[in-house]
């Protein structure tokens, strides 16, 4: 029992803590978002994805990689494999998506 306690507490003040703006609890930070470039590799507009390499996107914490991306269907009817894209992406709930795409 004391050690459920404690653990309420502890996670308590973490919460407490992270809506302070001191430091980021994973689950409770507001989405991330930087702009970067790279290439197209695939694109399946009816799912909503789409995956591009890319180099590093510090602001995301991400090195240099290809990553498959959420994004509106709507964003991506004019892109296709192959193309150079300039992006935004953001980071919501542990995923990746792309805002806005532009070639």
């Amino acid at each position: 029992m004391a050690y459920l306690r404690r653990k309420l507490l502890c996670t308590v003040a973490a919460a407490a803590v992270a809506a302070a703006g001191l430091v980021s609890v994973p689950g409770t930070a507001s989405a991330q978002s930087a702009t970067a470039s790279g290439e197209v590799r695939r694109v399946d507009a009816s799912a909503g994805r789409v995956t591009i390499k890319h180099g590093a996107i510090s602001s995301l914490d991400l090195p240099a990689m290809t990553l498959v991306y959420e994004a509106d269907p709507a964003l991506l009817q004019a892109i296709r494999p192959g193309d150079k894209v300039n992006f935004t992406a953001s980071r919501e709930n542990d995923k990746y998506v792309v805002t806005q795409i532009r070639k």
